[in-house]
């Protein structure tokens, strides 16, 4: 039987509205999420996990000209309020319905999900094997930046995945247009419609 299982990417408070690095319809994106978790936990996903930046000295990361692309401005900084979860997901994450959180970037760049580990030290790859899963569902934001990364490590580390594109926010058309076609050429399977705002 196939374990699948939900890896919500980076819907903290930076990331939404309000936020150091703002992706318009964020805030909403972290509602609806909210509810897929609420209504899925335990029926369509064996696991629900989710991801965080949380960076204390990400190097050349952070830049007082970014590019935005690799160098951003200063994000999601360990121990400040924009590193939290959004108030829209937040109460899922306390609920339970959230099985582990995976901390990423502390000294290093680290867009993909599977560059993070729990405050245990578990990487994500082997946590999910762990706990039975060969296929994920990937939502969150930056569908152009973290998503992406996430996805396409999944498909590296040999899980099945599908990113659910209702369910993400993107920060431009150009490059989430790129990065759906760089998803999809290396097996991603989307779904939905992509939520861009720009």
């Amino acid at each position: 039987m196939t374990g699948r299982a939900l890896i919500v990417v980076d819907v903290q408070k930076d990331f939404c509205e309000g936020g150091k690095v703002p992706v318009k319809g964020g805030a909403e994106q972290a509602r609806v999420i909210g509810e897929l978790v609420k209504e899925q936990a335990g029926d369509r996903y064996v696991r629900v996990v989710a991801t965080r930046d949380h960076h204390i000295d990400p190097g050349d990361h952070f830049s007082d000209e970014p590019d935005f692309e690799n160098s951003f401005p200063e994000h999601a900084v360990a121990g400040t309020e924009g590193c939290e979860f959004h108030q829209h997901f937040e109460p899922v994450v306390a609920s339970g319905a959230v099985d582990e959180v995976f901390f990423k970037g502390a000294h290093s760049a680290s867009k993909s999900g599977f560059e993070g580990a729990t405050a245990g030290g578990a990487g994500l790859a082997d946590w999910l094997r762990s706990h039975g899963v060969d296929t994920v569902d990937v939502v969150g934001i930056a569908t152009d930046h973290c998503v992406k990364a996430t996805a396409l490590d999944g498909v590296r580390a040999g899980f099945d995945v599908r990113v659910l594109l209702d369910y993400t926010a993107g920060v431009a058309h150009d490059s989430t247009t790129r990065a759906l076609d760089e998803m999809r050429l290396a097996g991603v399977e989307l779904t939905g419609t992509p939520v861009v705002h720009a």
